[in-house]
């Protein structure tokens, strides 16, 4: 008789995956450089703003040097580089 359970595919099951690093990556007035990420994010919670780009999967970058601004436009976040 078996001493041990089964080491196949039940044994590996229920395995959390790794979190994704979403979230807001800078802060209010923080200075910024070109190529900055500043939000990390599923879908298009923040909209970019002046001196923001958005990536293909919806992460905001900064494309100009300056200060982070945080606000909303017609009910939308925004961030924008000043």
């Amino acid at each position: 008789m078996s001493k041990h359970k089964a080491g196949g595919s039940k044994a590996s099951q229920h395995v959390s995956p790794k979190g994704k690093r979403l979230g807001v990556k800078v802060a209010q007035g923080q200075e910024v450089k070109p190529g900055m990420i500043l939000v990390r994010q599923r879908g298009t919670k923040f909209s970019a703003g002046n001196g923001v780009s958005v990536g293909r999967d919806h992460t905001l970058f900064a494309i100009k040097g300056g200060t982070a601004l945080f606000g909303q436009r017609q009910g939308k976040k925004m961030i924008s580089v000043a």
